[in-house]
């Protein structure tokens, strides 16, 4: 390479932003995705793929997302399942998470711009410990896919012929349920494992585990090695105001969901099923909307009312720093804290014998206005190209957005606008709004004056 097109390109990069250096990066990503999933090994009988659909999968794969226009049953060999796997994998965990640790392994020293990457990549607030916390966070998240591929494949021995299509099918599920990914190799999602409770319950495990959050796993860990060695160290364990926060709130949203579904489903598509199975039932797709996109019931029966729910529910999505979308659960919660501490007459939010910054209060609103935006446009865009009903639309754009991957039976009935928008949804879902936004965001120094204030009449 001549030298002196070298240093343009080393220019170039020590120009971007971390914000940008971790967009193009993803772009990269979807780019090796491309080339991975269409190669000829990857797909049954040299499929001849759509380059639109292509890219689709790509991102979608790369987003966790797991919406699809194609069978992934029917279309790829396991060669790409595994490709498949691998993608999810390595997104679910964060790019800049395994480059680091690729680096911890080799020896090498972790720059500060690599450390800054890592910091938005996992949607952190400092770069202090962050190596420490990117090593307990791979260790934890290989930890729970690799028991959870052992005891799902040993058992679904019951179900599949040789032991060898077991262990893949546990092995895929595995590692498809605690990314969130979505996808499923049965050709029927969960459908065929509805009555088993084994199955259903590690699902909702993996899910749960999936989508909580890194820092909470972090957090769990380290409280059960200070148990282990509490009469040593005779010290109290404290729980972040993160977790507390993100914990509660993800249960709560659990149990409105399952409550809802119970509600408006129970002499509609729940009909005639025994009390046990409507909760089951009730409580995976509650779930699974937390951004799993597994079911174990046909959605597409469900009434309007629940479709509107699920569809909020993905929009929300999981916690933040974890393999999932949306606009998250913090968000959620500190918007929702926000406007009972405006009823209340105070000009804070404090809970948990803590107070949130108000500069965390007005992030979190930005975050809901630029997604509810990005998602209309994207909802307009399809209500103009696709003839389908508004709800179905909205659905399919939340599940997207929330890269959750629920789908009602249209996605590969789209035309290449629709998909084209979809993808949009999920790779602006995957590297979060904050970024989005800083993305978009000038370069204008800061304002080193004020103006005089002046009331202006709201609501």
């Amino acid at each position: 390479m001549d030298l002196a097109y070298q240093q343009k390109l080393q220019h170039f990069i020590r120009k971007l932003t971390p914000i940008q250096s971790l967009v193009i990066i993803y772009f990269v990503a979807v780019i090796i995705g491309v080339i991975l999933l269409g190669l000829p090994w990857s797909t049954k009988g040299n499929y001849d793929w759509d380059f639109t659909d292509l890219v689709f999968m790509a991102v979608s794969c790369v987003s966790v997302t797991g919406l699809t226009t194609v069978s992934v049953s029917d279309t790829f060999t396991t060669f790409g399942y595994f490709m498949i796997m691998i993608l999810v994998q390595v997104s679910g965990i964060g790019l800049m998470s395994l480059h680091i640790a690729m680096w911890v392994i080799l020896g090498k020293r972790i720059g500060f711009r690599e450390r800054q990457l890592v910091v938005r990549d996992q949607n952190q607030t400092t770069m202090q410990g962050v190596v420490k916390y990117i090593r307990e966070v791979i260790i934890i998240i290989l930890s729970i896919e690799i028991i959870g591929a052992l005891i799902l494949g040993l058992y679904y021995t019951k179900y599949f012929p040789t032991l060898g299509e077991a262990m893949l099918q546990g092995l895929f599920g595995s590692v498809s349920a605690t990314t969130n990914a979505g996808f499923d190799i049965t050709g029927e999602s969960l459908l065929p494992f509805r009555g088993d409770l084994f199955v259903v319950f590690m699902q909702i495990l993996l899910l749960t585990l999936g989508a909580i959050g890194f820092p909470v796993l972090v957090e769990v860990r380290r409280y059960i090695s200070y148990r282990a060695t509490r009469q040593a160290t005779r010290q109290p364990y404290h729980f972040s105001l993160f977790t507390k926060l993100t914990a509660s709130t993800f249960f709560i949203l659990v149990l409105f969901g399952t409550v809802s579904l119970l509600l408006f489903e129970w002499n509609q598509s729940f009909k005639g099923l025994p009390v046990n199975e409507k909760m089951v039932d009730a409580l995976f797709q509650s779930v699974t909307t937390r951004n799993g996109g597994l079911t174990t019931v046909d959605i597409t029966s469900f009434s309007q009312a629940s479709i509107f729910v699920l569809s909020i529910l993905m929009f929300i999505g999981a916690s933040p720093s974890s393999v999932g979308g949306g606009i998250r659960t913090t968000t959620f919660a500190v918007a929702v804290l926000s406007v009972i501490a405006f009823i209340r007459g105070e000009y804070g939010i404090k809970i948990f014998g803590r107070e949130i910054g108000q500069s965390d209060i007005w992030k979190a609103f930005v975050v809901i206005v630029v997604s509810t935006g990005v998602t209309m446009i994207g909802l307009i865009v399809l209500l103009i190209f696709e003839d389908a009903p508004f709800l179905v639309l909205f659905f399919e754009a939340c599940s997207a957005f929330g890269t959750t991957g629920l789908s009602l039976g249209i996605t590969n009935e789209l035309s290449d606008v629709g998909k084209w928008t979809l993808s949009v949804l999920m790779f602006i879902g995957r590297i979060g709004v904050i970024s989005f936004v800083l993305l978009l965001k000038a370069n204008q120094p800061k304002r080193n004056y004020n103006y005089p204030k002046e009331s202006v009449i709201i609501g």
